[in-house]
């Protein structure tokens, strides 16, 4: 009996999502594997038993399985069935500092490449009142990956006039923060981070090589100066399966 309620509520889970339903399936099959409850080396239900316990086509689950193997979670025999191979990989390596030092530190071993830069932007909207929009911004949008694995995207607005103090190389190679936060002359005088929970849209699972609808993070972090300007605003997008917060309380 409460595998038949589970069953239900899978089903009903996945009506209520405007996510494609292989896609939902994807993740909750990816989940099944990390829990354990597909073990590795186990041969999980054939695709009738499990189109048939999640109330979808066959066709959808094949499509999610087709995912799974792409990751190398999974191995199809034929005549033999599907078994699990591997568990995704938690590698929860980027961490998002939550003091003003950690804003400041890069990631090991990351590289930042420039996907775009477009002078004379408007700052956008963002969460709270704090401080007073420059005349104009330099808008840059930033990939960081390590190992060759995407974990971060940003769109960066710095203030037009204080870019000229920014060496080139920098847009390369330090974080967001640190590249107001040494500039003579500027004096940080409040900064603050929001972070939110989302999930992928198409273009950030395009960016960061995920699902669509996958959990992502979204960080937006602000630099006022002693003049009460908004010298910086950043919109990064996290993957959500790379990255963890760390709040020290004491």
């Amino acid at each position: 009996m409460a595998d038949v309620k589970s069953d239900n509520a899978t089903v009903q889970a996945l009506q209520k999502s405007n996510v494609s339903r292989y896609i939902q399936l994807a993740s909750l099959f990816r989940q099944r594997i990390e829990s354990g409850e597909w073990d590795v080396g186990s041969q999980i239900p054939t695709v009738k038993e499990l189109a048939d316990q999640c109330g979808v086509a066959t066709m959808t689950i094949r499509q999610s399985l087709d995912i799974l193997e792409k990751e190398g979670l999974i191995e199809r025999y034929r005549a033999k069935g599907t078994f699990v191979v591997e568990r995704p990989k938690r590698d929860l390596w980027c961490e998002v500092k939550t003091d003003w030092t950690g804003m400041l530190i890069a990631r090991d071993n990351a590289t930042i490449e420039i996907l775009g830069v477009e002078p004379g932007a408007h700052l956008p909207r963002h969460e709270g009142d704090m401080g007073n929009a420059a005349p104009s911004y330099r808008h840059l949008r930033r990939k960081h990956t390590r190992n060759g694995q995407a974990f971060l995207l940003a769109d960066v607005f710095i203030d037009e006039r204080i870019c000229e103090h920014i060496p080139e190389e920098n847009y390369t190679k330090v974080t967001a923060m640190r590249l107001v936060a040494d500039i003579p002359g500027q004096t940080v005088t409040n900064a603050n981070q929001i972070v939110t929970i989302g999930s992928a849209d198409l273009e950030t699972a395009t960016h960061l090589n995920m699902s669509i609808g996958d959990p992502i993070a979204r960080v937006q972090r602000i630099a006022v100066n002693q003049n009460g300007d908004i010298i910086l605003l950043a919109n990064g997008i996290y993957r959500g399966d790379m990255m963890k917060i760390e709040v020290k309380l004491r």
